[in-house]
């Protein structure tokens, strides 16, 4: 405790010795204030200092060194199971591409992959202060080990999905003599690819109740003529006329009923060749059609296309032509009491022309080259795939069934006229949508009954 002869500058601080003569080292706040010390006193407090500093800089240093040491050895063995773990992802990537494995070995396979994930990603060991924080190794290492867990996330998940749509699909052995199997074949047809386009999802789960928008079509998309028959890019090179029928099948439709394939090709021939490309961009734009008006010219069209395959069994793939001269007509009013044409919209249409003459002439090539019914079967399965439950599909009755059963929950106060009778709706809706009306058909439209 500093007593008044510290202060006073008559004994040093740290000895407690008169200074008698000697001089006093201030040591503040100022030079005439404070406490005061002995030169000999403050020497021997500098050196003591010292000495203690350079004693704790050795302990810190041979810490430093002993964790170095440690971190090293559970650096590795992290390191080490990280690789492994990697290594794991990657084999179980490859037993299920390779579809060797039963679908239910492959999926207790990734369980025990999530469980060595969690636990060599949970247990990280974290490094001591001394160590360096930015350890480039480890990062990459747990990188790589996240890119081949996504792999094989993705690789199980293609192979249960197929697994559980063909186990759902009934045997079917009098399609065997057409598919040229093997005698032993059990009757079932698996797949493992479908392609349902770009838009399916929101169709899919618009109709389980989730309303999504649409993304907005790429003004800078152009889509290019289909490649032409018997060119390796060619599904007629492939065996069309097979995969096609594999697919309906499958899909449930029967494929030697000409009446549902004849009008699926409709539907198919209609949204390949008119609805799905430049038309989206002529439909975003301020002066495209409204929901109800392109669904109201689809019906039409659908009907016309119907005709037209048709006729090409007699007349030939000219046949189609007809359909073509109407949808491509860019001054025509629509269908539905509409007064919209093609080129009211403002928006070029020399896309739209040529995308449609590239659909008829690759699906009247087709008929001509491979024969008839591989034309109609080609456009049913894409229809199949792509629209399943657009007008003029199997599923088309049990949407209007829902769509009916939804609508009378409605209130239909600011409907317009054409809606006030459902039996009258359900019957236009089942026979000839368009004949409700283009703006009866965008007022269902806003209200999510259709996709």
């Amino acid at each position: 405790m500093p007593t008044a002869r510290h202060v006073g500058c008559l004994d040093c601080c740290l000895c407690n010795e008169p200074f008698d003569g000697r001089l006093p080292v201030p040591l503040g706040p100022t030079e005439t204030s404070g406490l005061f010390a002995c030169r000999p006193c403050l020497t021997r407090f500098v050196a003591t200092a010292r000495r203690l500093r350079d004693s704790a800089l050795a302990q810190h240093a041979e810490q430093a060194r002993e964790e170095a040491v440690e971190w090293a050895e559970v650096r590795g063995r992290h390191l080490a199971a990280l690789e492994r773990v990697s290594e794991a992802a990657e084999a179980v990537t490859r037993l299920a591409s390779e579809a060797v494995l039963e679908p239910l070995k492959i999926a207790w396979l990734l369980v025990s992959l999530e469980s060595a994930h969690s636990w060599v990603t949970g247990d990280a060991p974290e490094p001591p202060a001394s160590a360096d924080r930015e350890d480039e190794e480890l990062k990459d290492t747990g990188f790589r080990l996240s890119l081949e867990m996504i792999s094989a996330r993705e690789a199980v998940a293609d192979r249960l999905v197929y697994h559980l749509i063909n186990e759902s699909t009934p045997v079917e052995p009098e399609t065997c003599e057409e598919f040229e199997c093997p005698a032993d074949c059990s009757g079932r047809h698996d797949i493992s690819e479908i392609d349902c386009g770009p838009d399916d999802i929101f169709d899919s789960l618009a109709r389980e109740g989730v309303v999504l928008e649409l993304p907005a079509p790429d003004p800078s998309h152009r889509w290019p003529r289909t490649p032409k028959p018997g060119t390796s890019a060619d599904p007629a090179s492939q065996g069309m006329i097979e995969k096609c029928v594999e697919m309906l099948t499958h899909i449930g439709i029967d494929a030697d009923d000409s009446d549902v394939i004849i009008s699926a090709a409709a539907v198919g021939l209609v949204n390949d060749a008119w609805r799905e490309g430049p038309l989206d961009l002529i439909h975003a734009a301020d002066g495209g059609p409204s929901d109800g008006e392109v669904f109201a010219q689809s019906v039409d069209l659908y009907r016309r296309a119907r005709e037209a395959l048709i006729n090409a069994r007699e007349d030939g793939p000219e046949a189609l032509l007809a359909f073509q001269a109407v949808a491509s007509d860019v001054d025509l009013p629509w269908a539905g009491g509409s007064h919209f044409t093609l080129r009211s919209s403002g928006e070029t249409t020399q896309d739209f022309v040529q995308h449609l003459d590239d659909r008829v002439w690759y699906t009247s090539t087709v008929m001509r080259e491979q024969g008839w019914r591989a034309g109609i079967l080609h456009r049913a399965a894409s229809a199949a795939l792509l629209a399943p439950s657009h007008f003029g599909m199997p599923e088309w009755d049990g949407f209007v069934t829902s769509a009916i059963a939804h609508l009378a929950r409605l209130d239909r106060s600011d409907a317009p006229a054409a809606l006030a009778d459902l039996d009258a709706v359900e019957a236009g809706l089942r026979e000839a949508p368009d004949r409700l009306g283009a703006e009866a058909l965008d007022w269902l439209s806003s209200r999510v009954l259709f996709g």
